[in-house]
């Protein structure tokens, strides 16, 4: 390129030509040089094969022909779902289990030249880990702690990943798979728990029912047991206030014959009035005062004084 401009600066025009090639050619060279780095993004830069300097999000500028990207560096969390492992528990049942990891690059340095392949490591890292936390673990237990195994898993990688740039921010199990006889006997398990707690629950619900039937014929006696007593004691009441009314009017009539000085006559006389009318019911007995003599003798008196 440079002996074409040469031979073409031997005239005027051709002068000219090379002077907009050359600059051309340096407006090229600095606008290859100018790098833009968005937003969540680091670049690593070096320098004759050296780390320089890490980029952050802006306008950054290198040194052409000695500086060089080395590497292009999100610093997104990003998720690794890592491929099922066979894991043996202390019962000695195999199984297969998937993990999930939920990772972000912290240290861009650290990352790039911290270890080879580093998604790789973390792969076989939590393999190694899963094994190890498994191992401890009974099959019900594997089964029912995912919690406290995504914890251990958790906090062993961050921890080992410290040194690689890397934040292990979440671990989780996403699939626990047994072997096939261990799936049916789980099942058939699973199956006489729920007849179990079918029947449990009907013996419940007619416990439940044969309990409110009593009571409600308790409370049904009882209710009936205070009708009648309440209606003893109303008819009670009834009673003693009639005797009590009748006792009430022969004191007054008492007290009125008293009050008018009435004598053995008049007494006497009212005593036949009621004998007549004892005579005139429908009663087979009568009952005759021992002075009936008496009575006979002063009836016959007031006929005598009624004829003079």
């Amino acid at each position: 390129m440079f002996q074409v401009i040469l031979r073409s600066s031997s005239s005027p025009a051709g002068a000219v030509v090379a002077i907009v090639i050359v600059i051309a050619v340096i407006l090229a060279l600095i606008i290859s040089c100018i790098r833009i780095v968005p937003q969540a993004a680091t670049f690593i830069v070096e320098r004759l094969g050296t780390y320089k300097t890490t980029w952050d999000t802006g306008l950054h500028f290198k040194v052409p022909f000695i500086d060089k990207v080395a590497k292009k560096i999100s610093l997104k969390e990003k998720v690794a779902d890592f491929a099922p492992q066979a894991v043996i528990t202390k019962d000695n049942v195999t199984m297969q289990i998937d993990t999930v990891i939920f990772y972000q690059v912290l240290d861009p340095k650290l990352y790039t030249y911290g270890i080879e392949r580093p998604i790789v490591a973390i792969e076989n890292l939590s393999a190694t880990t899963l094994r190890n936390i498994i191992g401890d673990l009974e099959l019900d237990q594997t089964l029912t702690s995912r919690d406290i195994i995504n914890t251990r898993m958790r906090e062993i990688l961050d921890e080992a990943t410290d040194a690689w740039g890397i934040k292990v921010n979440r671990v989780e199990l996403k699939n626990i798979i047994p072997p096939k006889e261990i799936q049916a006997a789980m099942e058939k398990q699973m199956k006489a728990e729920r007849e179990k707690r079918e029947k449990i629950l009907i013996a419940e619900g007619e416990k439940e029912s044969a309990i409110r039937v009593a009571e409600g014929e308790k409370e049904a006696a009882i209710l009936r047991a205070e009708a009648k007593k309440e209606a003893a004691i109303r008819e009670a009441e009834g009673q003693a206030q009639a005797i009590l009314a009748v006792q009430e009017a022969t004191a007054k009539g008492l007290s009125m014959i008293k009050e008018v000085g009435a004598d053995d006559g008049l007494i006497a006389i009212k005593g036949l009035e009621a004998l007549e009318k004892v005579g005139q019911g429908q009663s087979t007995k009568i009952i005759i005062p021992s002075d009936l003599q008496g009575i006979a003798g002063l009836t016959t008196s007031i006929k005598e004084i009624a004829k003079s």
